[in-house]
């Protein structure tokens, strides 16, 4: 950056904190250049309203997430797992942008609520802590949100599908099949849902359920409901569950819930379980066995018992689909599962497994392939 920008971008900043607008401040920058103009509108534009000195990281497309760990060091992931930029913010720097990220969030962030989540006006997701929480300082998390959503295609050219898989997903979403799709965080969850939903027929509408709305299909019929936290007098949530709720009564061909995360389960259930075929959500676990165990911990949360939710459970969803990210930050479909009922406990058996590039039946294949009418193989 040069001297000539960062000395106009000083007298810019000087202007708008004495209450100038932003065309009337940018006239103090003197004889700078067209170019060096253009570069100083930018660069205030990002300190008072965007990223920052993060905005540039933001704005690259390879880029996923974006970690501020106080006053050392700021990172990046591209898919390759984590990368340390050049780019160092002091302490001060950092709690300063933390704070402004939560304001253009519409979140508060001090002392007496050192933590926060919330969605900035771009559909980035953030998350701070404040000192003394974080001990080297305000922690930033940002996770990007991807303006135009992978297709299928796209995915099946990245190998996060497999090739032989491509037939099965698409035919999850053409027999509107109930699915959860399950796997760690950042595991590529949200971009693979936003992908199969983009197959859906648009004659079909879709309800997304989210914290956030970050969910972007390629589909002309989408609408989105997102929960309200409680406001500083903690009063007026709105909770996940009565979003469930009221999106039952808002005719839609598909329900989608973003995450499953609490006892809104109870709700996403009852509503796969009431003819509201072609449902969809997501869950955390590390494989598709261990979807049973993450359910019945949800369904606790919603008064439900271990009976209750495996019965739910087993009648509701047709499929789990796995992922998992590997250690080079590549992400893949590792698993498709089946869940059934043990005596009185929740199980979930491999129908499809993909391990080192090769992709097999399991023992559970037949179960899926008759209900999605595929015929009963595998091709390689």
């Amino acid at each position: 950056m040069s001297a000539p920008v960062d000395d106009a971008v000083a007298r810019v900043r000087r202007r708008l904190a004495e209450g100038a607008d932003l065309t009337s401040a940018l006239s103090s920058t003197g004889d700078v250049g067209a170019g060096e103009l253009l570069e100083t509108a930018e660069r205030v534009h990002a300190a008072t309203h965007g990223g920052g000195p993060v905005q540039a990281l933001l704005d690259d497309p390879a880029v996923t997430d974006v970690l501020v760990n106080g006053g050392n060091g700021v990172w990046v992931d591209r898919g390759q797992g984590m990368e340390r930029t050049p780019l160092t913010l002091d302490a001060p720097a950092a709690r300063g942008l933390a704070t402004r990220l939560a304001a253009a969030s519409g979140r508060r962030l001090d002392d007496a609520s050192p933590i926060v989540d919330g969605t900035l006006p771009g559909g980035t997701r953030l998350h701070a802590v404040l000192p003394p929480l974080g001990a080297e300082g305000a922690l930033i998390s940002l996770r990007t949100h991807r303006q135009t959503a992978m297709t299928l295609e796209d995915l099946v050219a990245a190998g996060t599908v497999p090739r032989a898989l491509e037939p099965v997903v698409r035919a999850l979403v053409s027999s509107r099949a109930n699915v959860l799709i399950s796997g760690a965080t950042g595991s590529g969850k949200t971009t693979l849902l936003a992908a199969l939903l983009s197959l859906a027929g648009h004659g079909e509408r879709l309800i997304c359920i989210e914290e956030s709305a970050e969910l972007r299909p390629d589909h002309p019929h989408v609408v989105h409901l997102q929960v309200r936290r409680a406001n500083v007098q903690q009063a007026g949530e709105v909770a996940l569950a009565e979003l469930v709720r009221a999106a039952m009564r808002m005719r839609p061909d598909r329900l989608v819930l973003g995450e499953c995360r609490g006892a809104e389960v109870r709700e996403v259930l009852t509503a796969l379980n009431t003819g509201h075929d072609g449902g969809w959500a997501t869950v955390h676990a590390n494989t598709v066995r261990e979807v049973p165990a993450r359910l019945v911990a949800l369904g606790a949360l919603a008064g439900m018992s271990e009976q209750t939710t495996a019965a739910q459970a087993v009648a509701a969803v047709d499929a789990v689909i796995h992922l998992r990210r590997g250690g080079d930050g590549t992400r893949r479909m590792e698993q498709i599962g089946v869940l059934e009922r043990t005596g009185a406990e929740l199980a979930c058996r491999e129908a499809v497994i993909h391990r080192e590039g090769q992709v097999r039946s399991g023992p559970a294949w037949e179960v899926l392939a008759r209900r999605l009418g595929l015929d009963n193989r595998l091709d390689p």
